[in-house]
């Protein structure tokens, strides 16, 4: 008698598990799709500038590698163009999502986000999560070693996305423009700033 309580009960928790593991894998697959600026889903592996939305305060340009204001060139952080009559798309951005086998970029899911373009300080220019601000805390996203897991989420107004990262730290931090010395760093845990992506 007790083999067979003890049989119905590993039953019921393996089709308990299997339910919740295909309830989870069913909501994925729900995830929305990042879309561009074309309306159509942001690929895997495929290279796109990430530009200010519309709704973005300010005409600055698209997303680059630029230099912390210090004695050393390297490593690079993650910067925005500066504001020009015709500001500058930046560099290319290519999204790979942390599951293998997903090639379309979903919104709230991790992604690696890498620049595509080859520079003297780094063999790798994926994003990660770099130092803090000494004045506010924020943390800036730089390139170089591990990379970092970032995630993209619409924002309230159509075509307009945030960038966030929830890879160090309790909390996800959302990424915004941080100004320093003349220059325009992305930075986390601070007002977000709303971008779309147009494919090259």
């Amino acid at each position: 008698m007790a083999t067979r309580t003890l049989q119905t009960t590993l039953m019921m928790s393996l089709a308990w598990l299997l339910f919740i593991i295909t309830t989870s894998a069913a909501a994925d697959d729900q995830s929305p799709p990042v879309l561009d600026t074309d309306g159509q889903p942001v690929m895997r592996g495929t290279d796109y500038h990430i530009l200010p939305a519309a709704a973005a305060p300010d005409p600055a340009g698209g997303l680059t590698l630029a230099s912390l204001p210090s004695p050393n060139r390297c490593p690079l952080y993650v910067a925005q163009e500066p504001p020009e009559a015709e500001p500058s798309e930046g560099h290319p951005v290519h999204f790979s999502p942390v599951t293998a086998d997903e090639n379309v970029v979903r919104e709230a899911r991790d992604v690696v986000a890498t620049f595509s373009v080859a520079t003297t300080c780094a063999r790798s220019t994926s994003w990660r999560i770099g130092v803090e601000d000494g004045e506010t805390g924020r943390r800036f996203v730089a390139t170089e070693g591990l990379p970092s897991y970032f995630r993209i989420d619409a924002t309230a107004t159509g075509g307009a996305y945030q960038i966030a990262s929830c890879d160090d730290g309790p909390g996800c931090g959302a990424a915004g423009i941080l100004m320093r010395e003349g220059g325009r760093f992305l930075a986390l845990d601070g007002p977000a700033f709303p971008f779309r992506f147009k494919r090259v």
